[in-house]
């Protein structure tokens, strides 16, 4: 058996504990600038050669599928705003969970961005493309964070030690500092603003602030799990996944969790809200694990990831309008497909898939032309 230590992302532990076959450091770190940010590149294994290969027939919204990587998990892969990069999190060796890397459209110029200390997540361009924004937990330790305690069923760790930082594979700047969880960051195509997830006041709600840290301001306040937001192609709404629970007993299990630092997403709907958290309004209604929702290039629509209808071991890709009329399938292969995003000229999608793999245990991605 191997001395690595397999610790999944969040979105690799959600389908694991659903039945899917396939696998969201200290320092002197302040918000000050370190020096911890530098990556010895001679350590990232080479670029892998992206490969054609074949969609499913039903797959009609998908041509000149590309597969951009190829072993561990790969994941969360997000366009650079000029649209000629992606950035994505990875647990390849030689590091125990996941780390940041970026690449070029054909899987060439493998990068690794991140301090290589910690467990990062939630990775993405600033809009100069010379910057990266990611959660990691190298401040609480060198080590990767300990996994959860399952004895208390299928739930995910929150680590309090997630702080958000500003990079260039060179220095790193801390953008938050607070108490507690703060991830799940995502940028405004406007550039202005970075959505993100915080428990800074208690409870897992979404916050917005200015691209350097200031101006925080918090646009949910519903008991419950908000989280993996992102903007419209106008930067005028965002859309994200939650779970609130309702009945007595979720409640108190929900807050149970909570105070230890969990939560259990078993169940996860999707809403759609204006930027300044205004005109909330549910979009899907389908009792399932939805998620990794991101907005169709026309701003009408919403693409999301979800195990929906037998909510089991297939995860799919599906696109909804805003209103939550019109649920359109898009992927049909077996096993996962998620975590999708529009290149910023609405041409191409990217998208994380077990399709294709080496080991039927990796998560790859992959890249496809997209047709209306």
């Amino acid at each position: 058996m191997s001395a690595r230590i397999s610790q999944k992302p969040l979105w690799a532990v959600l389908a694991t504990a659903l039945g899917l076959s396939f696998a969201c450091t200290s320092s002197s770190q302040t918000k000050e600038e370190s020096e911890s940010g530098a990556v010895d590149q001679s350590a990232i294994p080479g670029s892998f050669k992206a490969r054609k290969v074949d969609s499913h027939p039903d797959e009609r919204h998908l041509t000149n599928l590309r597969m951009l990587s190829d072993g561990a998990d790969n994941a969360e892969a997000y366009f650079a705003f000029g649209g000629d990069k992606l950035i994505f999190q990875s647990n390849r060796a030689p590091y125990e969970c996941d780390q940041i890397y970026t690449m070029n459209l054909d899987g060439s110029d493998l990068r690794m961005v991140s301090s290589g200390k910690g467990r990062t997540t939630c990775s993405y361009f600033l809009p100069d493309d010379r910057r990266f924004l990611y959660a990691s937990t190298h401040e609480g330790g060198d080590d990767c964070p300990p996994p959860p305690d399952h004895s208390l069923g299928y739930t995910w760790p929150l680590y309090s030690s997630y702080d958000l930082y500003v990079g260039d594979g060179e220095k790193l700047v801390a953008l938050t500092d607070t108490e507690g969880y703060d991830a799940e960051a995502t940028i405004s195509p406007l550039g202005d603003r970075i959505v993100f997830t915080s428990m800074r006041d208690g409870d897992l709600d979404l916050y917005t602030m200015n691209i350097d840290g200031s101006d925080v301001v918090r646009l949910t306040d519903r008991l419950g799990y908000d989280g993996g937001a992102f903007f419209s192609p106008d930067g005028s709404k965002i859309v994200w996944r939650a779970h609130y629970p309702e009945e007595k007993s979720e409640i108190d299990d929900y807050k149970n969790l909570l105070a230890q630092g969990l939560i259990r997403p078993n169940l996860l709907e999707l809403y759609v809200a204006d930027a300044d958290g205004s005109n909330v309004r549910q979009i899907t209604n389908l009792k399932a694990a939805s998620f990794g929702p991101f907005f169709h290039p026309s701003g009408e629509k919403i693409i999301f990831s979800t195990n929906y209808p037998n909510r089991g071991r297939e995860f799919d890709l599906y696109m909804i309008d805003l209103d939550g009329s019109n649920l359109e399938r898009i992927t049909y292969t077996e096993g996962f497909d998620g975590f999708p995003m529009f290149s910023p000229d609405g041409k191409m999608l990217v998208f994380g898939s077990n399709r294709y793999n080496s080991s039927p245990r990796d998560t790859n991605i992959f890249l496809a032309d997209w047709v209306d």
